[in-house]
C-alpha cells in the first residue's frame, strides 16, 4: 500500500528568516491544496514559487491576483490547474501529475518565516487506477479505500456529488447523511475505507475523498457505476417456427410460419396457400403463412392462387 507520510522540519536559514518545511505525497490525478495559515485581510502579500518560478500572487487588498501564465508567461506547466483562495492565499494544485513533483515556496510580506512544501507525486499503478473506476451489480457491496496510511490527527471525510456522507475523525466515524444511505454505510475508522452495502443505481456517480491535515489537504475522487440487473420476465417472444395444434379459441401470437392442423371431418385439406376465412373473432393471428383447414358445414370456400374453386 502506498504510505502517505507527513515530516515537518523546521531550521533557521542564513537570512534569519525561519522556514517550514512539510513532505507531502499524493498519487498522480490528486488534487493537492497547501495551506498559508493566514488572511489576506491581514493586508499581507502572498508569493507562491515552484523552485524559482513565481507561479501564484494575490496582495492583500486583493488588486493584485495571478496565476500559472498570469504571473510568467513562461509557466505553462500549470495551465488552467491552479486555484488560489483569495481569503487566505492557499494554494491548490488539480489533477497533479509526476511532472509537478518538486519544491513550492511560499513567501509572505512582512513576515519573518516561509513555507516550504516537498511534493512527491507518485503514478498510480494499475491496480490502483482500478480502484478509482468502479464497476459493480445492483445490489452487491462496493468498499473504496483511501490508499493511505491514516494519520491519527488527519480527518477524512466522503462526499457524494459533493454532499458530505461520513467522516473519519482519529479514532472517531460518523455518518453525516439522509436516508438514502440508511444502514448501508460502513466505516473503518483504522483505515478510512468506506463500505457501500446493498448498492442501488442512484449511487453511481463521483465519490470523493478529502484527506485534511493541519498543513494541507489531499482529494482522491473514485467513478462508481451501479449496472441495472433488473430483467424483464413477462416476454413470452420467440423467433422460432411454432405448430399449433389446440383448439383453444384464445389468440396464439408468433412471428414465424404457423401450421393449423385441427381435425374435422368435414375437412377438405390442401397444402397450398389458403386466405383464413374463420369469421371466429378470437381467431389465431400470424405475420407469416398459414394452413388452415378449419370446414364450416355451410362453406367450404378457398382461394387458391387467386382461383375460386367450389364444390357442387
Amino acid at each position: 500500500m502506498l504510505r502517505f507520510f507527513i515530516e515537518l522540519f523546521r531550521k533557521k536559514g542564513v537570512s534569519g528568516v525561519d522556514t517550514d518545511e512539510e513532505s507531502v505525497f499524493v498519487m498522480e490525478g490528486d488534487s493537492v491544496t497547501l495551506y498559508t495559515d493566514v488572511k489576506t485581510n491581514q493586508h499581507e502579500d502572498i508569493k507562491w514559487y515552484f523552485y524559482d518560478t513565481r507561479i501564484a500572487q494575490i496582495s492583500g487588498d486583493l488588486n493584485d491576483i495571478c496565476t500559472d501564465v498570469q504571473c510568467n508567461e513562461g509557466t505553462e506547466r500549470f495551465r488552467d490547474r491552479l486555484k488560489l483562495d483569495h481569503q487566505t492565499g492557499s494554494l491548490t494544485i488539480m489533477n497533479i501529475t509526476n511532472t509537478d513533483s518538486g519544491d513550492y515556496e511560499l513567501k509572505i510580506s512582512n513576515s519573518m518565516s516561509e513555507k516550504r512544501f516537498s511534493v512527491t507525486v507518485y503514478d498510480v499503478p494499475a491496480e490502483r487506477d482500478d480502484m478509482k473506476r468502479k464497476s459493480v451489480k445492483e445490489g452487491e457491496s462496493v468498499t473504496l479505500d483511501p490508499v493511505v496510511v491514516k494519520n491519527p490527527n488527519d480527518l477524512m471525510t466522503w462526499y457524494f456529488n459533493d454532499i458530505c456522507i461520513a467522516v473519519v475523525n482519529g479514532d472517531q466515524s460518523r455518518i453525516c447523511t439522509d436516508d438514502q444511505w440508511y444502514e448501508r454505510l460502513k466505516l473503518d475508522h483504522q483505515t478510512g475505507s468506506l463500505t457501500i452495502m446493498n448498492t442501488r443505481t442512484t449511487d453511481s456517480g463521483e465519490h470523493k475523498l478529502q484527506i485534511n491535515s493541519s498543513r494541507f489537504s489531499i482529494t482522491r475522487i473514485s467513478i462508481i457505476t451501479i449496472q441495472n440487473t433488473t430483467n424483464d420476465s413477462y416476454s413470452n417472444h420467440t423467433n422460432a417456427p411454432v405448430k399449433n395444434t389446440s383448439n383453444d379459441s384464445s389468440s396464439n401470437h408468433t412471428d414465424a410460419p404457423v401450421k393449423n392442423t385441427t381435425n374435422d371431418s368435414s375437412s377438405n385439406h390442401t397444402d397450398a396457400p389458403v386466405k383464413n376465412t374463420t369469421n371466429d373473432l378470437s381467431s389465431n393471428h400470424t405475420n407469416a403463412l398459414v394452413t388452415n383447414t378449419n370446414n364450416d358445414s355451410s362453406s367450404n370456400h378457398t382461394e387458391i392462387e387467386h382461383a375460386s374453386v367450389s364444390e357442387v
